[in-house]
C-alpha cells in the first residue's frame, strides 16, 4: 500500500485526509503541523502515523505521495521539493503564485515522473459533471459567452491572505482559480485570444498597483480562442444578503446550462439545462464532493500512475490570472 504524509491538518487539511483514507487505498504514516494541536486532530484520523517535523520530516520517512495544506507562498517549492525527492503531489489551490512557480512545479514533476494533482474541486460537483458532457458533446451548440461569479460574505480568517507576497493576490487568487479552471476545463483549455480586462478594489476603492494589498472585489473579461466571451466576478466580503453567491452558466446556441449554488450554501448546488424560459434540472440535492479530488489522486496513486500532461493545463489557468492581475 502506497504511504503517504499531510502537511498542513488544519481544517481543509484534516477534510482531504479524511477523504483519502476513506478510499482504503493509501496508507498514512506521518504527519507535519506547526500547531501541535491541529497534528493531534489529525492523528485522530490515523491513530497510528507519526508525527514528525515539517517537509524534511515527512520525506525521512519513505513517502509515497505527500498531501499539501499550507499556506499559498509555501506551495510551488514544498511541491518541487517533494517531486525531486521522489514524491507524488496533491496540492491545494494555487499550486503557485504566478505561473513562473505553476510552470516550475509541473515541470518538476515532470522531471521526476510523478502524480501532481491540485485540489481544483469544483469540477468534482456532480453539477458540473452533468454540464462538461453537454458543452463538449454540442448539445448546447456554440457556447458564446460563460459567466462566472464567487461572491463570499466572508473573508479568510488568516493574516498571510491579505499580503500578496504571500498569497499571490486576494480574491482573484482564493476564489477566481476555481471559476477561470471550470471554464477552461469545461471547453477543452482554449487559448485567450485578445486582451483581458479587469478592474480590481480593496475596501470599495481602486486597489494599489503597488504594495502588499490584495484585492476584495475583482471584475474580469476575456475572449477564448473557440468566441466564447468570460465574464467573471468574485469578492470577499460583499454584502450580498447571503453567505455566498456562486454560479458558472455556460450560454450557447442552441441552448445554456448553470451551476448555482442552493440557498447561500457554499456546499449545494443544482445544475440546470435551459431551453428558451424553461430549465430542466439536471442534479439537486446532497452532494459529497469536497474531497472528491484528493480521493481520486490516491486512488491513481495507488494505480500506479505517474506524471499525467494534463498536469501542465495548471500553468494556463495560472496564466488567465497573470493576466487579470497584469490589466
Amino acid at each position: 500500500m502506497k504511504r503517504i504524509g499531510f502537511l498542513g491538518t488544519g481544517w481543509i487539511g484534516r477534510h482531504r485526509m479524511a477523504a483519502i483514507l476513506a478510499t482504503g487505498a493509501v496508507e498514512a504514516v506521518a504527519i507535519a503541523d506547526p500547531s501541535p494541536e491541529m497534528a493531534e486532530e489529525a492523528r485522530k484520523l490515523a491513530p497510528e502515523a507519526n508525527i514528525v517535523d515539517g517537509l524534511d520530516g515527512l520525506l525521512a520517512t519513505g513517502l509515497d505521495g505527500v498531501v499539501i495544506a499550507t499556506p499559498s507562498a509555501l506551495h510551488a517549492e514544498q511541491t518541487i521539493r517533494a517531486l525531486d525527492a521522489g514524491v507524488a503531489v496533491f496540492c491545494q489551490k494555487p499550486l503557485g503564485r504566478d505561473a513562473g512557480e505553476v510552470a516550475a512545479a509541473v515541470d518538476a514533476a515532470r522531471r521526476a515522473d510523478r502524480l501532481l494533482a491540485v485540489d481544483l474541486s469544483y469540477r468534482q460537483t456532480a453539477g458540473m459533471r452533468a454540464i462538461a458532457p453537454l458543452v463538449r458533446d454540442g448539445a448546447l451548440g456554440e457556447v458564446f459567452a460563460v459567466d462566472l461569479t464567487f461572491h463570499n460574505a466572508y473573508g479568510p480568517d488568516k493574516p498571510w491572505f491579505y499580503d500578496r507576497r504571500h498569497s499571490g493576490g486576494g480574491c482573484v487568487m482564493d476564489l477566481g482559480v476555481h471559476l477561470v479552471d471550470l471554464a477552461l476545463w469545461t471547453l477543452g483549455f482554449p487559448a485567450v485570444d485578445g486582451p483581458v480586462t479587469a478592474e480590481l478594489r480593496t475596501k470599495g476603492g481602486p486597489m494599489p498597483r503597488d504594495g502588499a494589498a490584495v484585492e476584495d472585489y475583482a471584475v474580469a473579461q476575456f475572449r477564448l480562442a473557440t468566441g466564447a466571451a468570460v465574464r467573471l466576478a468574485c469578492s470577499w466580503n460583499l454584502q450580498a444578503g447571503r453567505e455566498a453567491v456562486i454560479e458558472a452558466a455556460f450560454y450557447g446556441t442552441q441552448g445554456g446550462a448553470a451551476l448555482r449554488n442552493v440557498s447561500g450554501s457554499f456546499y449545494d448546488f443544482a445544475a440546470d439545462r435551459f431551453h428558451g424560459t424553461t430549465a430542466q434540472p439536471l442534479t439537486a440535492g446532497p452532494d459529497d464532493w469536497g474531497g472528491r479530488a484528493a480521493a481520486d489522486w490516491a486512488r491513481r496513486l495507488a494505480a500506479g500512475e505517474r506524471f499525467d500532461e494534463a498536469a501542465a493545463r495548471l500553468v494556463d489557468v495560472a496564466g488567465v490570472l497573470d493576466a487579470i492581475y497584469a490589466a
